[in-house]
Order: structure tokens, then sequence, then C-alpha cells
């Protein structure tokens, strides 16, 4: 199975979806998700990196902090991101982000997230071993 990230319907909010052969490719992809709910994440150039490091108590929880770490960096740099490199070693997640500032005329955000919510929230391993991570994020 190849790593891939969806949205799915949820009342006046989101849900992003991403599944992948490890836990750290299906928060990449949650990310991507999230990404896409702004913008069409191929209109994001990488032409800068960022570190952030998270630390949750549970991976349910370390997914919204690394939802919300992406968002606070969206937010505090102007910037939209469409990479993520993600490592997770127990309850700690280190990743980089690369994205570019942005562009209104050429990204064309439709909507604003203003963050990741517990609802719908899960981090689960299926039998055949693939990783699904999602939540709904608040518009």
């Amino acid at each position: 199975m190849k790593p891939k990230w969806e949205h799915f319907e949820h009342q006046a909010d989101i849900g992003v979806r991403g599944t992948g052969r490890t836990m750290a490719e299906a928060f990449e992809q949650a990310a991507v998700a999230m990404t896409a709910v702004i913008t069409p994440a191929d209109r994001i150039l990488p032409q800068v990196s960022i570190r952030v490091h998270c630390e949750a108590p549970d991976r349910e929880l370390l997914l919204v902090d690394w939802l919300s770490a992406i968002l606070r960096e969206m937010s505090a740099l102007g910037m939209l991101f469409s990479g993520f490199k993600v490592t997770i070693s127990g309850n700690a997640l280190d990743a980089v982000l690369q994205g570019e500032a942005l562009d209104p005329a050429r990204h064309e955000p439709v909507v604003e997230v203003k963050g990741a919510t517990y609802f719908k929230l899960s981090v689960r391993q299926d039998q055949e071993g693939f990783w699904t991570a999602q939540c709904v994020v608040d518009v």
C-alpha cells in the first residue's frame, strides 16, 4: 500500500486522515490532508525548511499536537507547508516541514484551519500492519 491522505465529512468542519506503512507516514499524510483543506498541496513549493518537536502522553494526543504545531508555524511565519518528514520515538515527534510564504494570488486559500480537534481522533494500526491517523479540524 502506498501512503495516502483523504478528507472525510463532518458537518461544518472537515476530517483529515492519513494512512501509511508506519505511524510516522500516517502522520505525514494527515498533515498533507490538513494542508489540502486550505489549498492543493502541489501549489506549495518546498523553499524553506522548519523543524518542529512535539511530545504527548499518547499517540492520539501526539497527532493533535503535531497538527497544532503545523498550524502555529503557518500562522507565526505566514507560510504554507506541503512537505513533511516525521520521526516518532515513543511519545515524541520530530519533524521537518517544507513550504513557502503564503501567496494569496497563487495559493488561493479556500478556508483557514483554526485547529485540530479531539473529535473522531484516532491513531491505529490495522490487521495488515498499516497505520491510520485522523481527526476533525476546525475551519
